[in-house]
């Protein structure tokens, strides 16, 4: 099984490296499931049914995850409900719209995904680590892989998510600091891991936003209002191979620029 996951697309300017690029990657790596974090792909914040869409029905994604920014726009709360192929972090209230975990279908196979939060610097209803236990759980007759989507600030919290998980999934995968990490390597129990998988958009400002405004804000200590940048645009991803057993052989970072 081949497994690509696409980083944290950001604004117009990610969605626009996704969709462009994307073909040429299916081409050359020919993953069986493609999986896209869209938490910033409306505006730089949250993601609209829209975009979900597009993405689901015509760009052939098989699932999106989010994190912190899922409510972002009330108009995606309905589709939340709606959309099984779609996950908001599943350690939110149960009351929030939308569900945690899914299984997607694709060339015989079946692959969970799960999206979890961390509560190091964010905010979520539960601890991640016990919440996930249960959901495993309730995948394990139900998928032949299962990936992970961590949207954690913390690195410390995204190690100990790895380790916590080794052997259990095929991959967890780390997003939201939008800065890709070096550490991409499979654990000892055949788990694929990444402590953030980085950002598919904007790279020449300030993970995404415009640098000038940034540095406003850092300088001035004012609430000055972000906007995405468009420069040095690149998408950021993995590549995870796995055998038919679920377990990972291995993982591979992936970073293309837009011409």
């Amino acid at each position: 099984m081949k497994l690509l996951f696409v980083g944290d697309v950001v604004g117009s300017p990610g969605r626009r490296a996704l969709e462009e690029l994307l073909p040429a990657l299916r081409e050359r790596h020919a993953p069986d499931f493609v999986v896209v974090n869209g938490e910033n792909s409306a505006g730089g914040l949250g993601i609209t049914p829209k975009i979900a869409r597009r993405w689901l029905d015509s760009e052939g994604v098989d699932a999106i995850t989010l994190g912190n920014h899922a409510f972002k726009h009330k108009e995606v709360y309905e589709y939340l409900d709606l959309e099984e192929r779609i996950v908001r972090p599943a350690n939110y209230p149960a009351s929030n719209p939308g569900r945690g975990f899914t299984v997607v279908a694709s060339n015989g196979m079946r692959l969970g995904v799960v999206n979890l939060s961390g509560i190091v610097f964010l905010d979520a209803a539960h601890e991640p680590f016990s919440f996930v236990d249960g959901i495993l759980s309730s995948l394990r007759d139900r998928t032949d892989f299962l990936l992970v989507d961590f949207h954690a600030e913390a690195t410390s919290e995204k190690v100990a998510m790895g380790w916590h998980l080794d052997g259990r999934v095929t991959a967890c995968v780390g997003t939201h600091t939008h800065v890709p990490t070096a550490d991409a390597h499979v654990l000892p129990g055949g788990t694929a891991y990444i402590t953030d998988v980085g950002m598919t958009g904007p790279h020449g400002g300030v993970i995404g936003a415009r640098r000038e405004l940034a540095l406003e804000r850092f300088r001035t200590h004012m609430p000055v209002r972000l906007e995405t940048s468009d420069e040095d645009v690149r998408l950021n991803a993995v590549l995870v191979e796995a055998a038919d057993d679920g377990r990972a052989v291995s993982i591979e970072p992936l970073i293309v620029s837009v011409d």
